[in-house]
């Protein structure tokens, strides 16, 4: 096992570097008790050392704990004054076990199986497909594998969901499980994915990554810039059954040491004064009201909201957060939410409510203080409205699963992905697009057609030749029973991921020269084709003048540019509303 990083120079474009392990220069023995051993391996930089190493002070530590079947580890990263700037697209721990020995694989009780040997992969086995990751294995040692893709990115999760993954041999009966107790030191809130385990055997401890974020979620430093993060503990588990009994039981119990572990969160032991303990953090506690005109005079409850704290920023901001902390929890049917073990410091409450586009922020910061228990009363949410909803096509959740996902191509199908739940995760799907709109493109109906039947789950390019791409323009028709003169309707365009897409909006001519609203080239989050059915979330609200609609019969036009670029990934949308002038 060992930690790495990648990191370039300041200023760099996109999302890759130099990739580093992480080697302590000096070794101490921090604590050495009848019940605990901790040991330090740490490094610093220099000068000297300018434009060969991430200009980092790290500080790895590993922790045994007598009776723990197991070990803990957790590393401080310091930016010192005076340091050079730099950036740091990721940061991990890696794990790689025995091929001969760990075939099983669990991340989930939906996603496990036994797993494709690394040599299945090779040139003389596998084929790579439109990206490297992807690989479609034609000769693998088991023949049950044959046809399938492999990639690292069919088993990515969401962070608020990645507490343990990790591996089973079956001969001796072990199982090897990482477990993260704790998200608050991850990037990106609680739906950021991640990678998980994959074929090698790998196991990873993902702390800092562009994975579905794209360029937002590198960390860039500035010159001099001082900062300072835990990262971790993880608690590595290891689990055997003498018995021979069935091997999905050690699933089960990593599952329940997984539960303990968050209970026994902050931990009391990590030797380190940077890890801030149980009587060092603060509570918050309070209820989210959504409040929306249009639907009801009245407040009600935000049931199943996500609320948390994160750094000062932007409505939304902290989905691309990347140098600090947070701190996430659901609010009950009734709205409440209580959030404890929260870092001494300031941050902002963030919100979204599952139903409702748009962000929650309260106006003012909040400081949390060692010990503190800060009660906040009802907090209302006003979700983005001009007027009433006229039409609707989607759900606002932030994600594109409600939408058509095609069966997969039976050439590169998974069997354990062949289910509604992870469907969206087969190779390919985007493939399916030109299969099913081979001379034209899709056309949406209000009030006839069904967006769960009808509307693609991805907006992307037809491809025309062997490396070349065309733009592909989506149509919405609806009717306007009467069209009020004078007036402003407003368009809410949610998208739920974008990779490197312009996306044009056109009203009742697709041909003109100009369109009413461009988004300009954005996302670099490649959801589309890492199997994701989300990356980051973007909200455009768009003012449609009533000169460009008619009673009867109108259309929306969405068009993808971009084309020309091979593969160029796409744009999931998470809903669309188009919303009358206030009545008069």
């Amino acid at each position: 096992m060992y930690w790495d990083l990648v990191w370039s120079p300041p200023g760099s474009p996109g999302t890759t570097g130099t990739s580093e392990r992480i080697v302590g220069t000096s070794c101490e023995v921090i604590v050495e008790t009848e019940d605990q051993v901790e040991i330090s391996f740490s490094r610093t930089w220099d000068s000297s050392q300018e434009g060969k190493h991430a200009p980092l002070k790290i500080d790895k530590r590993f922790v045994l704990l007598r009776g723990s079947a197991g070990f803990y580890s957790y590393a401080i990263y310091e930016h010192l004054e005076g340091w050079p700037g730099f950036n740091l697209p990721e940061t991990r721990i890696v794990f790689k076990l025995r091929k001969d020995k760990f075939h099983y694989m669990a991340m989930s009780d939906d996603r496990q199986r036994y797993m494709p040997l690394p040599d299945d992969r090779s040139p003389k086995r596998g084929k790579p497909l439109s990206f490297p990751e992807a690989v479609h294995l034609l000769n693998p040692v088991e023949p049950e594998f044959k046809g399938e893709v492999d990639d690292k990115y069919q088993y990515s999760c969401e962070t608020k969901d990645l507490k343990v993954h990790g591996w089973i041999s079956t001969e001796p009966l072990v199982g090897f499980w990482q477990i993260t107790p704790s998200n608050e030191f991850r990037t990106g809130g609680p739906r950021k994915q991640e990678l998980t385990s994959h074929v090698g055997p790998v196991n990873l401890a993902m702390f800092v990554s562009a994975h579905y974020g794209g360029s937002d979620l590198v960390i860039k430093f500035e010159e001099g810039e001082m900062w300072k993060k835990v990262f971790g503990p993880v608690f590595m588990y290891v689990n055997s059954n003498s018995t021979g009994e069935d091997p999905h039981m050690l699933w089960k119990d990593a599952k329940n040491r997984m539960l303990k572990e968050v209970e026994k969160w902050p931990y009391s032991f990590p030797a380190s004064t940077d890890f801030q303990k149980a009587h060092q953090r603060g509570k918050i506690s309070g209820r989210l009201m959504v409040y929306d005109r249009f639907i009801t005079d009245k407040h009600t409850p935000a049931n199943g909201a996500y609320i948390g704290l994160a750094p000062p920023g932007d409505l939304g901001s902290w989905q691309r957060e990347n140098k600090g902390y947070q701190f996430w929890t659901n609010t009950n049917d009734e709205g409440d939410f209580s959030i404890k073990n929260i870092l001494a410091g300031t941050y902002n409450v963030y919100a979204w409510v599952h139903g409702y586009i748009g962000d929650y922020k309260n106006v003012s910061a909040i400081t949390i203080t060692p010990g503190c228990d800060i009660r906040l009363g009802d907090l209302v949410f006003e979700p983005p409205r001009e007027g009433p909803t006229l039409w609707e096509i989607g759900i606002p959740d932030r994600s594109a699963a409600e939408f058509y996902i095609p069966e997969s191509d039976p050439m590169y199908t998974n069997q354990f992905l062949d289910n509604d739940l992870n469907r969206f995760r087969q190779y390919g799907l985007w493939e399916r697009y030109p299969k099913l709109y081979p001379d034209s493109d899709l056309v949406f109906t209000v009030g006839q057609s069904d967006y769960k039947k009808d509307w693609f789950f991805a907006h992307v390019n037809r491809q025309k030749f062997d490396v070349m791409y065309d733009k592909t323009i989506w149509t919405i028709k609806f009717k306007l029973h009467e069209m009020i003169k004078n007036g402003t309707y407003t368009l809410r365009l949610a998208l739920a991921s974008a990779q490197f897409s312009d996306l044009q909006v056109r009203v009742n001519n697709q041909n003109t020269d100009v369109p009413l609203f461009s988004t300009g080239v954005i996302g670099g989050d490649n959801a589309v084709s890492r199997h994701g059915i989300h990356g980051l979330y973007w909200l455009y609200n768009i003012a449609v003048s009533s000169k460009f609609l008619k009673t009867g019969q109108n259309a929306i036009y969405l068009t993808r540019i971009n084309e020309g670029i091979l593969f160029p990934g796409g744009i999931m949308y998470d809903y669309i509303r188009l919303e009358g002038p206030l009545p008069k």
